[in-house]
């Protein structure tokens, strides 16, 4: 009976493979020193693929279904092994099992952020992220190219190399496009077509189709976005202008808070208009450099006011302020000029 059970032992009459997650694209069925008895029954669930090696050559490949193993149903390998019509023994030969189950939710991104000429700010630095989908559907070429002999070979070990694929090609796309950064927001799901189209050649190489690759969100370096903010946040105040009126109705409360209130401030109406002028002047010319020409040429002269409103003795007072704070000015130097201000004011 020991010598039964033994013998037994040696044949395999039943091949299958029974998934237990979703990773695995690859799994070599257990031969040991066993043989695959002349007969035997081979299931192939949905959503797989079996194939037969013999002696590392790409011999019978199976889909979905159940199979009785003879020399009909394996025709490749009956060639290979030079078996007749009616050759009944058991054979020895490598089985390969490979999950065509769509592979969902894969990330990737940019770790670092990639540069790009840019139409808008010339040179700038851009991060991207996404998700894409695939499936296997050529065993062969996944055999040749990607798991070869390995007992099973899984999804995240192939993401790496196709995550640093994808990512290889971003500058590429964003460059071909010529779209402006202001713009790559509305046209996310163009870069995701335009990518995908790149990426397919590749992917059908190692035997896989690219189902889908989407891009979710493309960005700049959080410093480079602070500079944004405060562009955008400038024009929709009207410009420069605008900006400046928001800058001195934010700075008034806190330079009444200083030591001396308003007159702590005090300066000159007309050399506070000369510096303030000269401030605006240069923000200008950061902002737009293309004024620049403009605002540096000489302004002709002008009859002095006779005559200086509130409004434009409080603006001086902010721009003055903001030269004390930056070391411009000194503290002497207002308090000097303290007096007149006062009677200005008054």
């Amino acid at each position: 009976m020991a010598l039964m059970d033994f013998i037994k032992k040696q044949f395999i009459d039943i091949i299958q493979w029974t998934e237990d997650d979703g990773e695995t694209m690859a799994w070599r069925f257990p031969m040991a020193e066993m043989e695959i008895q002349n007969g035997a029954s081979l299931t192939v669930r949905e959503s797989q693929m079996a194939v037969f090696v013999n002696e590392g050559q790409i011999a019978d490949i199976f889909g979905p279904g159940m199979y009785k193993l003879t020399t009909q149903t394996l025709p490749v390998l009956t060639y290979l092994k030079n078996w007749d019509k009616l050759f009944e023994s058991p054979f020895k030969s490598d089985v390969y099992f490979f999950s065509t189950r769509q592979k969902l939710d894969r990330k990737w991104g940019t770790p670092n952020p990639v540069t790009i000429r840019d139409k808008d700010f010339g040179m700038v630095r851009l991060r991207a992220f996404g998700i894409y989908a695939f499936h296997l559907t050529d065993p062969k070429a996944f055999h040749t190219t990607i798991s070869g002999t390995l007992e099973s070979y899984t999804a995240e070990q192939l993401e790496g190399q196709l995550r640093n694929t994808i990512v290889g090609h971003i500058s590429d796309i964003f460059g071909e496009s010529g779209v402006p950064f202001i713009d790559m927001a509305s046209n996310q799901v163009e870069f995701g077509n335009a990518l995908k189209a790149k990426m397919e050649p590749m992917f059908q190489a190692y035997g896989l189709a690219l189902d889908s690759l989407n891009v979710q969100n493309i960005s700049l370096p959080e410093e480079l976005q602070a500079m944004l903010d405060k562009r955008i946040g400038v024009n929709m105040m009207g410009g420069m202008q605008g900006y400046m009126q928001f800058q001195t109705a934010e700075a008034i409360p806190l330079a009444a808070k200083n030591e001396g209130g308003l007159a702590g401030l005090g300066a000159g109406v007309g050399v506070g208009f000369g510096v303030g002028q000269q401030v605006a002047a240069s923000m200008a010319q950061a902002l737009n450099p293309a004024a620049a020409p403009a605002a540096a040429s000489p302004a002709p002269t002008a009859t002095p006011a006779t005559a200086v409103s509130a409004d434009e003795i409080v603006a001086t007072i902010e721009k003055l302020h903001g030269l004390v704070g930056k070391g411009m000015l000194s503290q002497a130097e207002f308090d000097a000029k303290k007096a007149e201000l006062l009677k200005k004011l008054g």
